[in-house]
């Protein structure tokens, strides 16, 4: 059994490879199914949106026993007057939140009067916050507004960077892929989506973004010289490069999730403070996600949108007139699973071009003389 090191070392060499491209149907048909359970999600359950986007009253109850009880909680908005369902949240192990709609100063006073006494603190440790409907509707709106920026930042940032639009394409929609499954998870979950969950979505699509950028310049330097060359087609090309950057998604996203993992584990659920779960929930899961939307999506929706480029036809019909001629020459053979092997080594992603500078710390060093 190989080690780690040599099982990397191995899928860079190309001498072991898992074919994500030729399995690209697979992949792309477990996207899509996620997708489609989170637009179920959102249809049925909605997202449950905080205060700070609708509007509201928010009560913070402080200095209580360890661990309080939620019912004196709605107790006390019911002898109060209120008859809604407020929402009860457990902050840390002495304190609670009840948030209401938007209410008349005179019940937020009595409320914070019944709270304190339910909970048997002085009032001065129950305090209230409001915020206005139309504030909430501009949160909302700036938070929407945030998002589609970036959106159209990033697809100029990528067309400029790599000169082409089918790479924005489908780094954009492995994005939006991301996305939807990390608000399809809101969603059947119900957690409240408040401003640090936002932020953390935001967050989550850089890293998603950085991640497939990796491969996509790994694809840009393998197939730099590729129409030079009648050996490898594109696609295979695209699924080295997933596999010569395997490593380093796995060694990037685990050195990631565990902090965050911590953060969400031991800081919001151990804890009990809500605005490190507001942040890190979202973190958590879009990382995992965005791992795997950038080995197992992005390239693959690249490779079929080139597919469909005639100057890729026309380069894979050269190779597959090239390996034909080998076969009939008896300097190739067929595989069991109908590739053709050749007898040298799997080609390797962007070789040294003859004559070519490599610069001065390639040069010979020069011995000095001892005196």
């Amino acid at each position: 059994m190989m080690s780690y090191a040599q099982w990397g070392n191995a899928l860079y060499s190309g001498k072991k490879s898992y074919q994500i491209i030729k399995n690209r149907r697979i992949f792309i048909g477990i996207g899509l199914t996620f997708i489609a359970i989170s637009l179920i999600g959102l249809a049925i359950f909605g997202i449950n949106p905080s205060i700070d986007f609708k509007g509201g009253t928010d009560f913070t109850v402080t200095n209580t026993a360890t661990n309080p009880p939620q019912q004196p909680a709605y107790d006390a908005l019911k002898a109060a007057g209120v008859t809604e369902n407020p929402k009860v949240f457990q902050m840390g192990t002495n304190g609670l939140r009840v948030q209401t709609s938007q209410l008349p100063i005179e019940t937020e006073t009595k409320i914070q009067g019944e709270l304190a006494k339910a909970y048997k603190v002085d009032v001065k440790n129950v305090s209230k916050g409001s915020i206005g409907p139309s504030w909430g509707a501009s949160v909302s709106r700036q938070a929407a507004i945030g998002l589609a920026v970036f959106m159209g930042l990033i697809a100029l940032l990528l067309m400029s960077y790599f000169r082409t639009w089918t790479m924005a394409a489908a780094a954009l929609i492995a994005l939006m892929h991301d996305l939807l499954i990390t608000v399809g998870v809101f969603a059947f979950t119900q957690v409240e989506v408040t401003p640090a969950t936002i932020i953390g979505l935001l967050t989550i699509l850089g890293y998603s973004l950085y991640d497939t950028v990796v491969v996509f310049d790994k694809i840009r330097e393998n197939t730099k010289d590729m129409l030079n060359q009648s050996r490898s087609k594109y696609d295979e090309l695209a699924n080295l490069s997933i596999n010569q950057t395997m490593v380093r998604s796995i060694n990037t996203s685990i050195t990631a999730i565990l902090p965050v993992s911590a953060i969400l584990f031991l800081g919001s659920l151990l804890l009990g403070a809500s605005t490190l779960r507001d942040i890190s929930m979202p973190l958590f899961i879009g990382m995992i996600v965005g791992t795997f939307s950038s080995i197992f999506i992005a390239t693959p929706l690249l490779t079929i949108i080139r597919d469909h480029s005639k100057v890729i036809q026309d380069h894979n019909k050269k190779v597959d007139t090239a390996r034909a001629k080998a076969l009939e020459d008896g300097t190739a053979k067929l595989n069991e699973d109908g590739t053709v092997a050749l007898p040298t080594a799997a080609s390797v992603a962007a070789p040294i071009v003859p004559g070519h500078h490599l610069g001065q710390t390639a040069q010979p060093k020069r011995k000095k003389n001892k005196k």
